[in-house]
C-alpha cells in the first residue's frame, strides 16, 4: 500500500519532474547558443584583445589631414595600409590639404559636415570650439587596451576642462633618444660655401652673413641663373619659420612666441624686443645688399622647397622636418656641395645656443573622430591596432628584411641599400611611410627591446646613412654626428610652451592673431625697405605691438609653464 501510493504519488511527480528536465534542458540550450553567439560577438583574439565577427568585415572611413600637402590615396593602396586592412577589414580614403587650411577646415564647420576623422592641425582649437569631435574616453575603456597602454600615463593630461578627451596627439613619449642629425631649427649653408673657405668655425650672425657674402661675390650664379644668399619662409601659418628665429639666436629653444625664464619660469614675448628689432635689422641689411630673396614674402610652401632643392640658395633658417623634402632631393640628386649643413648660430660667441630640443610632449593638437564619424567603434579599433608595438615599428621601421635588419644582439639597422630606397620619395609613398609615419596614435623614444622608435634616432642608421661627403665635412669640424655641433639641450619641464592650451575667443588667443597679422603686415616692410626707414618702421610697429593684450598672453603661458613644472616634480 505504501509502495502503491508511493507509486501514484511518483507518477504525478514524474510528469513534474519531467516538465522541470525538459525546462533545465531547454535553458541549458539556450545558454549554449547565447554563449556561441558571444563567443562570435566578443571572443577574443591570439594575445587577449576584445576582438568581434564584424571586426574584418570591409569598412572604410574618410579622413582629411590640413597638417600636410600629399596626394590624395586610399590606405590600402600603400603596403602598410594593406597590412592594416588584412589585419582589420578597414581601408581609409585619405585626403589632404589645398590651400588655405582656415579656410578648409572653416567650410567644414560651417557646413557642419566632416571626414570620419580628422587631423586639423593648427585649426585644432576652431574644431573643437565647433564640437566637431566627439569624446574618446568611453571608447578607448571599451576597445581600446592598446592605446590605454601607448597613452599610458599621460591620458590625465590630455583631458580637456570637462574631462573628456577629444583627440590624441602624435609622438607620445617612451623615453628619450636625441636624434644625431638635426630635425629641428638651424641656420642651414650651403657645402660648397663651407668648402671654399677651408671649412672655417662659424658661430655668430654676422659670421654666417659674411661668408654668404663673400660666396656670393665670387659665384654670382648658379647654374646660368642669379645665386640666391638667403631666403625664408613666410608663407601661411608656417610664418614663425621667420619669427622664431631672435629667440633661437639668443640661446633659446622654440618656445614659441615666448622665452621663458630658467629661474622664475616667467614667459616674457620678444616679438617687440631687442631680440627681434636684431635679426630684422641683420635682414634688412643683407637685403640692402643684395642677399635676401625678394620672392621670400610672396612665394608659398612649395614654391620655397623647390627654391632649395634648385640649389641655388646659400642660406636659410628653417627646421629640419619641414625642410626635409627639399634636403632629401639634394641627397638623390647626388651633387654634395649643393646640399647644407645645420648650424647653432647664435647672436654673439658668449651664447650656449639650444636648438635641441629637450624630452618634449606637445598635446595641444593630434588626430580625431568626428561628429560626422558613420561607425566610431571600428575606427578606435583601427586606432588600438595601430597602437601595438609591433604596428608602431611597422609604421616608422617597415617589414624585417625589406626596409630593416635585426643584427645579433636585437639592434635595428638599415643596409646601404635600405637607406637608399627609405630615401626615396616615391618608395615612402608606396611603401606607406609617408602616409603613416605621423599625423596617426603614434609613440617616440624607445622601444621596449631598447630600440629607437624612430630610425633616424638610431645611431647605427644615421651613421651608416652619411654619404662620403657627410663623413668628410663631419670630419672637418671634428664630429661624428651633426648634433655633436650643438650644445646639448637643458631640462625644461614645460617644453615647448606652444603647445599651451589657449581657449578660441580667449584675451590670449586674440592677442595671438592680431600679432600674427600685424608682424604679416610689417615684416615685409622692416625687411625690405631701405636702411634708412628702418627705425621709423620699428617704432611704429612697436607702437601697435604695444597696444595688443600682451600680458593676457603672457600670463596663460606662464600658468602653463608653472603647472607643468609642478607636474614633473610630483
Amino acid at each position: 500500500m505504501g509502495n502503491g501510493q508511493l507509486m501514484i504519488k511518483g507518477g504525478r511527480g514524474v510528469k513534474t519532474a519531467r516538465k522541470k528536465t525538459w525546462g533545465i534542458v531547454f535553458l541549458c540550450l539556450m545558454m549554449i547558443v547565447a554563449l556561441v553567439g558571444c563567443k562570435e560577438s566578443a571572443s577574443v583574439d591570439n594575445k587577449g584583445n576584445p576582438s568581434s565577427a564584424d571586426d574584418k568585415k570591409p569598412f572604410t572611413f574618410t579622413y582629411f589631414n590640413a597638417g600636410t600637402s600629399k596626394k590624395n590615396i586610399e590606405a590600402n593602396q600603400t603596403k602598410i595600409g594593406k597590412i592594416f586592412e588584412e589585419q582589420t577589414g578597414v581601408n581609409v580614403k585619405m585626403e589632404f590639404l589645398v590651400g588655405d587650411i582656415n579656410t578648409k577646415i572653416g567650410t567644414m564647420i560651417a557646413s557642419g559636415q566632416y571626414p570620419d576623422v580628422l587631423v586639423p592641425d593648427i585649426a585644432i582649437d576652431k574644431v573643437l570650439d565647433a564640437k566637431a569631435f566627439i569624446p574618446l574616453n568611453d571608447l578607448i575603456d571599451k576597445y581600446a587596451p592598446n592605446l590605454k597602454k601607448l597613452y599610458g600615463p599621460y591620458l590625465e593630461q590630455l583631458k580637456a576642462e570637462d574631462g573628456k578627451i577629444y583627440f590624441l596627439p602624435f609622438g607620445v613619449n617612451h623615453g628619450y633618444i636625441p636624434n644625431p642629425d638635426i630635425d629641428q631649427g638651424a641656420f642651414w649653408i650651403q657645402r660648397r660655401v663651407l668648402k671654399e673657405f677651408g671649412y672655417p668655425k662659424i658661430k655668430t650672425l654676422d659670421e654666417y652673413f659674411d661668408l654668404i657674402a663673400k660666396y656670393k661675390e665670387k659665384h654670382p650664379e648658379t647654374d646660368g641663373k642669379p645665386t640666391i644668399g638667403f631666403t625664408a619662409l613666410t608663407y601661411d601659418w608656417r610664418f614663425f619659420v621667420i619669427s622664431n628665429p631672435p629667440a633661437h639666436l639668443a640661446g633659446y629653444p622654440n618656445d614659441g612666441e615666448v622665452i621663458v625664464d630658467m629661474k622664475t619660469h616667467e614667459a616674457k614675448v620678444y616679438g617687440n624686443g631687442e631680440y627681434t628689432k636684431r635679426w630684422l635689422k641683420k635682414l634688412n641689411e643683407i637685403n640692402a645688399a643684395g642677399l635676401f630673396d625678394k620672392e621670400a614674402f610672396v612665394s608659398n610652401y612649395d614654391e620655397y622647397l623647390a627654391k632649395i632643392a634648385s640649389g641655388r640658395v646659400l642660406g636659410f633658417f628653417d627646421y629640419g622636418w619641414q625642410v626635409n623634402q627639399a634636403l632629401n632631393s639634394l641627397l638623390q640628386a647626388g651633387n654634395d656641395d649643393l646640399r647644407y649643413m645645420p648650424l647653432p648660430i647664435v647672436f654673439d660667441k658668449n651664447i650656449k645656443d639650444q636648438y635641441i630640443d629637450p624630452p618634449s610632449f606637445a598635446s595641444n593638437r593630434g588626430i580625431g573622430i568626428t561628429v560626422s564619424a558613420k561607425d566610431p567603434v571600428r575606427i578606435i579599433k583601427y586606432f588600438d591596432n595601430m597602437a601595438k608595438e609591433e604596428n608602431q615599428k611597422l609604421m616608422t621601421w617597415g617589414i624585417k628584411g625589406e626596409t630593416y635588419e635585426v643584427d645579433e644582439k636585437g639592434r635595428f639597422y638599415r643596409t646601404p641599400e635600405q637607406i637608399k630606397k627609405t630615401s626615396d620619395e616615391q618608395f615612402r609613398e608606396q611603401f606607406g611611410f609617408s602616409y603613416f609615419e605621423w599625423y596617426w596614435p603614434r609613440g617616440n623614444g624607445v622601444f621596449s627591446d631598447g630600440n629607437a622608435w624612430e630610425p633616424r634616432r638610431q645611431p647605427e642608421v644615421a651613421q651608416a646613412s652619411y654619404t662620403e661627403g657627410d663623413k668628410k665635412i663631419l670630419a672637418a669640424y671634428g664630429a661624428k654626428v651633426f648634433s655633436d655641433l650643438f650644445a646639448k639641450p637643458d631640462e625644461r619641464p614645460w617644453y615647448p610652451a606652444w603647445s599651451a592650451p589657449i581657449k578660441q575667443g580667449s584675451p590670449a588667443q586674440i592677442y595671438q592673431q592680431k600679432k600674427q597679422d600685424l608682424q604679416r603686415k610689417y615684416f615685409p616692410k622692416l625687411v625690405l625697405d631701405p636702411p634708412s626707414k628702418f627705425e621709423k618702421n620699428w617704432k611704429e610697429y612697436v607702437k601697435e605691438y604695444n597696444k595688443l593684450d600682451i600680458k593676457a598672453f603672457e600670463d596663460e603661458i606662464t600658468k602653463y609653464v608653472k603647472m607643468k613644472v609642478e607636474q614633473s616634480q610630483k
